[in-house]
């Protein structure tokens, strides 16, 4: 039975809750990732699926430094509605690009609040700031291919 390794292809049914069992993510698609340090999970992930085979599964408490990062006020901007694209609405992604940040990088914002003709955006994951509870469950290991280490991701 293959064990999870570096350059190994690992597949993972999850889900992923916070620290009082609320759902968050139920994992209704599965995820498939490089093992080896390429950033396809988070490395405390990572480090418990080391050895791993299928069907072993492992629970991972995850800090907001091992996840999606402290919550940034810093990420926040108020934008005059009719700046933005319509129809506007409390909970829809804009892609824009961050104020005074990296050239040609974009950021993904989710309007949270409109009133009086601005719209609060906020460029922070949704899951930024939280701790969380992974659970998975090892479905499938394999080689991987020297496309996909060349890659850096599974095909």
């Amino acid at each position: 039975m293959i064990r999870i390794g570096k350059n190994r292809v690992v597949t993972l049914s999850y889900n992923l809750t916070d620290p009082d069992g609320n759902m968050l993510d139920k994992g209704d698609e599965p995820i498939v990732y490089l093992h080896g340090g390429y950033d396809g999970v988070f490395i405390p992930i990572e480090d418990a699926l080391e050895g791993k085979t299928v069907g072993d599964s492992v629970t991972v408490k995850l800090q907001p430094n091992d996840a999606f990062g402290e919550y940034d006020f810093d990420l926040l901007q108020i934008e005059p509605v009719e700046n933005l694209p319509q129809p506007l609405k409390v909970g829809m992604m804009i892609e824009g690009d961050m104020e005074g940040g990296i050239e040609d990088s974009a950021v993904f914002y989710t309007v949270t609040e409109i009133a009086d003709g601005k719209a609060v955006l906020d460029g922070n994951h949704p899951l930024s700031g939280m701790a969380l509870i992974f659970i998975g469950t090892v479905t499938a290991v394999r080689p991987a291919t020297a496309g996909e280490i060349s890659a850096r991701e599974p095909a």
